[in-house]
Parts: C-alpha cells; structure tokens; sequence
C-alpha cells in the first residue's frame, strides 16, 4: 500500500534552481513575466506555467518579493508554485503550494529540512492506571534528535499548517511512534500516538501509510489509542467521524483530547464515541483547590460511563490533585508520575 506523495516529499529546498508558478490564469502570468523580464530575462512562459531561475537564496527571495509587489492579493491566491534544482528534480514530487506556504518554506529551510529529514524522535511519558498506579501505556510525543536542528514541537506542527507540510510531519510522526514502540514497549501496553484530523483529508487513503507501519512492525492494532489533537479548531464532526471509523476498522482504537474545554464538550463526546477521553489541564490543575472543578469532573464520568468511554486525566502535577482526581476517572498523566523520556519511565 503506498501513500500519497504530499506525505513522501524527499527532494530538500535548492539553493540553486527554477521557481515554477502555475496557474489556470495565463494572463496573471505574462503579467509576472513581464515584471521579471528586466532582472530576470531567462524567465520563459510554458502555458499554464511560468519558469523563473534563481542563483542562490538571497535572488530566491527578491522573486517572491517581487511576485507579491506585481500581483493583488486576491490574484495571488490563484496562483501555486513549487521548486526544482538544477537538476530539474522537484522539492516536493507531485505537489505544488499556495504562495504563503512556498514562502514560509522559503523563508524557514531549516524546518523544511526537519521535517523531510526526520529529524526527530520520539519521547514516552507514562499512562498510569488509576486503580493500580502502574502504568497502563505511554503517550509519544515528538522531540529532536539533531542538536544542530533544534526545534519547539509546538512550533514545528504551527510551521507545517502554515507550510503545507502538514500531512508530512504528521504522518511521519505517526510512523515514527509506532516504530519507537516496537522496540521500546512490550504487547499489551497501550501507546497513544497524537495525530491532526486536518491533515488527513482522505481517511481511507491518507491512513494506508500508518496501516502499513503497524504491520511492517508488528505492533498489534488493539495496543494503538490514536488521539486527536487541536480539537478546539475542529469544525467537521463528519469528517472526525470518519477518521475514528477508519480507525476502528483497523482494530486500533481512538481517543478525544482537550475534554472539558473549546470544542470538546459532553454533547461532542456523545456524538463521537471515542474509547477514551483525555481531560484537558485546564480541568485538572489546581482541582483540590476549585470544588467547582471537582464537580465539572464528576459531571464528565457520569457522561462517560454512559457511553463505556474511559477517562484520563493529563496534566496532574501534585499529590493533591491527583487525590481529588485518582476515584474519578480510570487513567492518569503528568509530570508527577514522569517526564516524556527517551526510554519508558
């Protein structure tokens, strides 16, 4: 089973090659040619596409500064554009961007390079059962492994939405998890592994990837949670709904994050039926000191039982909250019970 290429981008940024912009529009790009005509005269038109070659990084700017400065904003947005080298190989095979998204790959290489390096690895920070206080599973979660390319997990993910690398990054990250866990973890101990509804536009394909590295691996699917992250941007129901029944078809099962905040309320909760649901710190967070809180929690468990959905609380800090907490959910998470390390806590 093969993925799409938007996942598989190989090809890194060229210092030196062709900028290719496309659109259905001819005449917006005989209007670019001819701004680029005079610093650029070995700029030539194709049909639909126009082809601009630049020398080094510093010339690649002055194109898209250009470009900006020629065509409205409304134009703008007609147009997509990739890169390809001196070789004539495309950065990213099969795939061409919206103008903002070429330009913050053009303006941030090293995060490009990360992300189609894989430069990353994967850290596990426990999952303790509430019942035993011994650890149920462990939740992956993304972290460096160059010192030479440091990154904020927060700011790489926030770099691919605004980039177009998103489904990259994310799938990547996926499978990255999955085979951090074949080494790192015995069967029969859960691994939560995050993923973002919004890069994978369709279920059926854009999980073939995923699929594929459980087997490749052996990881049994019934040891998989998949959560959802960035719930509170989540507009499509349907389309999360889709997600979790592709997942469960799979055998793997899903998990909904953020509960007690933004979009993921009680009445959402009933409507997707995730295994579990991942109560969000702003709930959790100094709870033995907010009985208003405490009573928010009850209301959730009582939800959830209803539905045979599991709770977890994340973000528990301190002995005190963690006793508020402990007989009213099922599963807990946070630095009291361990950091996210390299190897199982």
């Amino acid at each position: 089973m093969e993925s799409c290429q938007m996942c598989q981008g190989k090809i890194p940024l060229s210092e030196t090659g062709q900028l290719i912009l496309a659109s259905g529009r001819t005449e917006i790009l005989k209007e670019v040619q001819r701004a680029f005509k005079r610093s650029s005269p070995e700029a030539n038109s194709q049909g639909t596409r126009l082809y601009i070659p630049y020398k080094d990084w510093d010339e690649l700017h002055e194109h898209m500064n250009r470009l900006n400065q020629t065509v409205e904003k409304e134009e703008i947005q007609r147009i997509r554009g990739s890169l390809i080298d001196e070789h004539g190989s495309r950065h990213m095979p099969g795939n061409s961007f919206t103008m903002p998204e070429l330009s913050e790959q053009i303006d941030h290489p090293e995060m490009v390079k990360i992300i189609q390096e894989r430069l990353f690895q994967s850290f596990m920070q426990p999952v303790i059962d509430a019942r035993t206080d011994e650890p149920f599973g462990y939740e992956f979660l993304l972290r460096p492994n160059s010192k030479v390319y440091p990154f904020n997990p927060g700011e790489l993910f926030a770099f691919s939405q605004n980039s177009g690398l998103q489904s990259m990054l994310d799938s990547q990250a996926r499978i990255n998890a999955i085979r951090t866990s074949s080494h790192r973890l015995m069967p029969g101990m859960k691994r939560f592994i995050n993923f973002l509804p919004s890069s994978i536009y369709d279920p059926s394909h854009c999980l073939k990837s995923t699929f594929k590295a459980v087997k490749d691996y052996n990881v049994n699917p019934e040891d998989l949670v998949f959560e959802v992250v960035e719930t509170e941007k989540i507009t499509d129901i349907a389309h999360l709904k889709y997600i979790f029944s592709e997942y469960k078809k799979a055998g793997v099962m899903v998990a909904l994050d953020d509960v007690g905040t933004g979009f993921s309320t009680i009445e959402v909760l009933k409507e997707l039926q995730p295994n579990y649901a991942k109560l969000d710190r702003s709930l959790i967070q100094d709870i033995h000191l907010h009985p208003e809180k405490a009573e928010k929690l009850k209301e959730y468990r009582e939800a959830a039982a209803s539905q045979n959905i599991k709770l977890l609380a994340e973000g528990i800090e301190l002995p005190e909250e963690y006793n508020i907490v402990k007989p009213l959910v099922d599963y807990v998470q946070g630095y009291y019970f361990g950091k996210p390390m390299i190897k199982p806590a």
